[in-house]
């Protein structure tokens, strides 16, 4: 079993807060010393309560699953002998209510790798995409349906 981290901090500051007209903005702290500036969405919370250059959880959260199937893709890639110079992914996701809930409920991932050397086959990327997806650990964590588009 692994134990993972992360410290969420806001402070009020001179706000009165209990008429909700307060800052949305925090931040995330992790072990290695990264710090994020988040806030509430705007889609949730007006500006300029929310901060829109600050990433939000929903954003978060699909980038999340992309960065999981991205390494879990390079890692299978590169036991294979696939040589990847590049690999970027344009993931989309989709928050609606669903039995009454707002939930994310559908990600869409759209990687464009750049290979070096042998291009692999569709039907080996598509292999490789399928198996990488089985193997992420947050794709395995979550309800939401997560789709991969290959161009």
């Amino acid at each position: 079993m692994t134990t993972f981290s992360a410290e969420v901090a806001w402070e009020r500051g001179a706000a009165s807060f209990t008429d909700g007209r307060y800052s949305r903005g925090h931040t995330w702290s992790f072990d290695g010393g990264a710090i994020v500036a988040a806030s509430a969405s705007p889609h949730n919370v007006p500006l300029p309560y929310a901060l829109a250059e600050n990433v939000d959880p929903e954003e978060a959260y699909i980038a999340a699953l992309s960065s999981c199937h991205m390494l879990f893709y390079l890692w299978l890639a590169s036991r294979k002998g696939i040589m990847i110079d590049s690999y970027v992914d344009a993931a989309t996701g989709l928050m609606e209510t669903v039995q009454g809930r707002a939930m994310v409920s559908r990600v869409e991932l759209r990687p464009h790798v750049i290979y070096a050397g042998d291009i692999p086959s569709r039907e080996i990327e598509h292999k490789l995409h399928h198996e990488a997806h089985e193997l992420c650990f947050l794709a395995n964590s979550v309800r939401t349906e997560i789709t991969v588009r290959l161009d």
